[in-house]
């Protein structure tokens, strides 16, 4: 499918490298001196940190908070279906028009914005919606129109986060432009961002007190769990406007020059218009034209997500049921096992960010492509041995008993151990396909929508199959965790032996 010229024009954002930009057809300056200085890239990568705050709350608290709420824990991965429904379109859709946006803010820092905005009204709606429901006639404890507004606050929140992660990725992508090794720099920049607010928002989700620091948060409506999870998002809302500021004001976009309109959504972009179908034809198209090893890298990713999220989903649900065995709103021990598993999540988190220091010198080394599939055998490990801990704990163990210290800690080892495979997870297939992908013409910010597809397709599946998967062998959340350790696993071996590598890497072993 032919690209549109207003796409194949993909204009450098940075003032920086336009001031220093030769005659259209002159020789130009060297690549060097067109570079974004790396205080910049890391500036703008800041906004991952808030961001995944409050995705942090969200894995390690909302999962074991909807229970608490009255959903069963068959039901509970159903309430995360919109976040993989959600960024198949969304992300997609935002991708593509920010490619074209005509904004004099630029094209990608606008959507930025407004995701971070609709962040924090949705984590406003979350935190408050055992008030809200009181308010709307809750008495007791079944919590039915709580649960309502939770689910909006939720479904509102993940349509948020991927209204904001694809721009992110795509500014670094443009602002490194060809240079692959920076485009490796700044996906690194951005895990590592990433797992600062891993480890503060896990740290944040640990903590107990909160009620107490922040003593508003607890009322009739909302008991002393509510109230920590309250506070924990109202500073999650710090966090983010900090990060958000940090990363706008870092560098200027260059806006995308349109003779129709001056601001991202123009005429032809609205609903129905031809530049709409053209986005739904073209995302097709775009399938079509990518090359094989591309092919191998969407493939690769669907196997990983397939791994990673059952973990995310019911890591605090596992450690709190298979690991101390509790159940939500009986006794302590289900909330002592949630605030251990936001430790466990804490210390996955600094080893995330110890892994994101060294990414780069491993891709050279390894190859990009081994070092994902390396990480997907140690990740298909862990979710094995995490089926040994449950085995092993239910053998020692009685019912009603705190479980051994040396489970504990072999649960907690398995958890910041996994921060490896996650750091390689969050930064490796972008750099990937950002790299193979601009020889086709596509705009960086369809190239991540594509991607996304693929992280979210198995998303639906697992929202979809592993409640009732789990329910269907006794209800724990071992099967799920069975099924993941084979798919991470087949992952890594596709990658290992599918994946080549790059002109680049292969120079740099020559030498």
């Amino acid at each position: 499918m032919a690209v549109p010229e207003v796409q194949r024009r993909d204009p450098t954002l940075n003032k920086q490298q336009t001031q220093h930009r030769g005659p259209q057809n002159g020789p130009g300056p060297s690549p060097r001196s067109n570079r974004v200085k790396l205080r910049t890239l890391l500036r703008v990568a800041s906004v991952a940190c808030g961001i995944q705050f409050g995705w942090a709350l969200q894995l390690s608290l909302l999962t074991p908070y909807v229970q608490e709420l009255g959903i069963p824990h068959a039901w509970a991965s159903i309430i995360w279906l919109c976040g993989p429904l959600s960024g198949l379109l969304v992300q997609p859709l935002v991708g593509h028009v920010s490619d074209r946006c005509t904004s004099r803010f630029g094209r990608r820092r606008p959507f930025i914005l407004a995701g971070a905005t609709s962040i924090v009204v949705a984590v406003l709606i979350i935190g408050h919606s055992a008030d809200i429901g009181r308010i709307l006639g809750d008495n007791g404890r079944k919590k039915t129109r709580a649960v309502v507004v939770f689910v909006i606050g939720f479904w509102l929140l993940d349509l948020a986060n991927n209204m904001t992660q694809g721009p992110c990725r795509a500014l670094l992508a443009d602002l490194t432009g060809k240079d692959h090794r920076r485009t490796r720099v700044a996906n690194a920049y951005f895990s590592l961002f990433m797992a600062v607010g891993n480890v503060l928002g896990f740290a944040t989700g640990s903590f107990s007190m909160w009620y107490k620091i922040f003593p508003f948060t607890r009322t009739s409506a909302c008991n002393i769990n509510c109230a920590n999870l309250k506070a924990a998002f109202i500073i999650d809302i710090v966090f983010i406007l900090v990060t958000t500021y940090l990363s706008l004001s870092a560098c200027s976009e260059q806006s995308f020059n349109s003779r129709h309109s001056s601001h991202c959504f123009s005429e032809e972009m609205s609903g129905g218009s031809p530049e709409h179908e053209a986005f739904l034809w073209e995302l097709l198209g775009t399938f079509k034209s990518l090359p094989g090893t591309v092919w191998i890298i969407l493939l690769v990713t669907v196997l990983t997500w397939i791994g990673w999220f059952p973990f995310l989903l019911f890591d605090t649900d596992w450690m709190g049921r298979e690991i101390y065995g509790g159940k939500p709103n009986e006794g302590n021990s289900y909330g002592m096992g949630v605030r251990m598993g936001s430790l466990g999540l804490m210390l996955n988190s600094v080893i995330l960010g110890i892994t994101s220091v060294f990414m780069e010198k491993l891709c050279r080394k390894l190859g990009a492509g081994c070092t994902w599939g390396l990480s997907n055998i140690l990740m298909s490990l862990c979710f094995l041995a995490m089926l040994i801990i449950t085995a092993c704990k239910s053998s020692l163990t009685i019912d009603g008993h705190l479980p051994p210290d040396g489970i504990v800690a072999a649960a907690l080892i398995v958890f910041a151990f996994l921060g490896i495979p996650l750091a390689i997870t969050y930064s490796v297939p972008y750099a990937l396909v950002a790299t193979r992908v601009e020889g086709l013409g596509l705009g960086q910010g369809l190239s991540m929508g594509v991607l996304n597809l693929a992280i979210v397709i198995p998303q639906v599946i697992v929202s979809i199959g592993a409640g009732p998967w789990d329910q269907l062998f006794g209800g724990g959340n071992s099967p799920a965790f069975a099924v993941a350790s084979i798919c991470a696993f087949a992952g890594g071996l596709v990658a290992i032996l599918a994946i080549p590598r790059t002109r680049v890497e292969k120079s740099r072993i020559h030498h």
